[in-house]
């Protein structure tokens, strides 16, 4: 058996007695204060949420349609260069010469323009036809040529530039 008394409490001293009681006083009181305090309280805005600059960037759109891009054939050479010729064009894959090597664009360059643009069209070793874009015209096509070639040391004269669209 043990010695020890099921009747026993754990408050041995008076001191013991006082801190339970003022405990047992205090904790439901705090309790209730902080109750009230959350039910009474209301949560405060930013006084900047309601300006109209912050209305209208909550109720923007969250994305846009765009039915094609550019009007076919009003990219200018750099624009195609930089949708399409650059995955190729910038790193060198699979030979195709580096936008600005002026050393491997110089033996194309003497071909001449538009044997150039003839074989961007048709697609030339592993350059798919018109760059892999179909959608690419061939006013697109030799704008992209000539910027290529001109950022390379040519001196082609650009085809006619794009008109602005008239809405």
């Amino acid at each position: 058996m043990t010695d020890r008394d099921p009747h026993a409490s754990f408050i041995k001293t008076p001191q013991q007695l006082i801190v339970v009681i003022a405990l047992s006083f205090l904790v439901p009181i705090v309790a209730i204060i902080l109750l009230v305090q959350l039910v009474v309280s209301h949560p405060a805005a930013d006084p900047n949420a309601m300006t109209d600059e912050a209305i209208a960037k909550r109720l923007q759109p969250v994305g846009g349609v765009e039915f094609g891009g550019a009007a076919a054939g009003s990219r200018t050479g750099e624009q195609v260069y930089k949708a399409v010729c650059t995955n190729c064009h910038q790193t060198g894959v699979a030979g195709a010469p580096k936008l600005g090597d002026k050393a491997a664009w110089a033996p194309l360059v003497k071909e001449g323009l538009n044997e150039l643009v003839g074989e961007a069209i048709k697609g030339v070793r592993a350059m798919p036809p018109r760059g892999g874009d179909p959608s690419l015209t061939d006013e697109e096509v030799a704008r992209a040529v000539v910027y290529m070639a001109n950022q390379s040391g040519a001196r082609f004269k650009e085809p006619a530039a794009p008109k602005p669209q008239s809405k």
